[in-house]
């Protein structure tokens, strides 16, 4: 090896060490500014709420503020105060904050302070920290409302049933796949394997691409299924059917068979059995769902969307659903009282 070669190979090694240490010093740095912000909002809000006089917290935080910035700098203007107090208040669990915080940064805590519930906030920063995204995709994460997609989904899940809360989406956003205006269920299949790392990413945690167009010869008649995938976490195959219109009763008995059929075949030892998602193209569907008590089966329905409606009607639809659904859920709560009280 001669001398340039090894002169090369050493800065690479030193470079790379450098890097190694300033990313780890911006991570531990990254930590200590949110645990410090935390404790400052805590200690502003315990002064307070001891004075207990609103017209005293707006006094001491404009004032702590003048004179934190003359010694501090501007990230202890009155409005980052305020987000620390809102912070503390919001998070008063020490160890999630501390957990988190090694992963994030202050901008990602920001950016899910205005959620509704505690629960939506929590599941942003694991799902932040687990994937170490970046502030502008958690931002995506939210705006495509990941959270309340999965509390509609998981509606569908009752006692007992094999598909754990948490697993699916409804709806899936498949703009991401490039799909055009009129399309087959064929070119959504191939617009899947094109895409197929932004389509897992869509679909949700551990799963894997097994097979497109599973053949299963049963009776002697050939039936094809649309795609097999695998999930990791759950040790499961899963069946997926994609169909270009609105949910139809016959799709569970076919959904059934194919899952009859896995389980006797394709199912490796160690593994749990295998389940299904079906996937249509509208909605107005729930009722029959309900009914049909799918879930138990270890089948789940979700509508797909190819485009995504601008912001204000997505989020308008997305609530709608939401609403629906938390209603049904109740419902059949109260139902299962009855039954119970009887």
């Amino acid at each position: 090896m001669d001398l340039m070669n090894t002169e090369q190979i050493l800065f690479e090694k030193i470079s790379a060490m450098i890097e190694q240490s300033r990313r780890t010093i911006y991570v531990h740095a990254s930590g200590a500014t949110v645990m410090l912000f935390w404790e400052i909002g805590r200690h502003i809000n315990s002064d307070i709420l001891e004075n207990k006089r609103a017209d005293y917290g707006k006094k001491i935080v404009s004032a702590l503020s003048t004179q934190l910035k003359e010694k501090h700098g501007s990230s202890f203007a009155v409005r980052n105060l305020r987000r620390m107090m809102q912070f503390a208040e919001q998070f008063p669990n020490f160890e999630i904050v501390s957990m988190t915080s090694t992963q994030l940064c202050w901008s990602h805590f920001i950016e899910v302070l205005p959620l509704k519930t505690q629960e939506a906030k929590i599941y942003y920063l694991s799902e932040a920290a687990e994937k170490l995204a970046s502030v502008v995709q958690l931002r995506e994460m939210i705006s495509r409302k990941a959270y309340e997609r999965r509390e509609i989904a998981d509606t569908q899940i009752t006692a007992g049933s094999p598909i754990p809360f948490g697993t699916f989406k409804d709806p899936y956003l498949f703009d991401v796949l490039g799909i055009k205006d009129e399309y087959l269920e064929a070119d959504i299949e191939e617009a899947i394997i094109r895409e197929i790392e932004k389509f897992i990413l869509e679909f949700g945690k551990g799963f894997a691409f097994v097979e497109r167009q599973k053949r299963m010869i049963i009776d002697v008649e050939d039936f094809k299924l649309d795609l097999l995938m695998y999930n990791r976490n759950l040790k499961r195959l899963i069946a997926v059917e994609i169909k270009r219109e609105q949910f139809d009763a016959s799709f569970s008995g076919q959904m059934k068979l194919y899952l009859k059929w896995l389980n006797r075949y394709e199912r490796k030892e160690g593994e749990n059995e295998p389940i299904g998602v079906i996937l249509c193209a509208g909605g107005n569907h729930r009722e029959k769902i309900e009914l049909l008590e799918m879930d138990k089966d270890g089948i789940l329905v979700a509508e797909y969307w190819t485009a995504l409606p601008p912001k204000a009607e997505f989020e308008q639809k997305i609530q709608a659903i939401l609403s629906e659904t938390r209603e049904r859920l109740a419902q059949r709560k109260l139902l299962l009282s009855g039954e119970n009280d009887n």
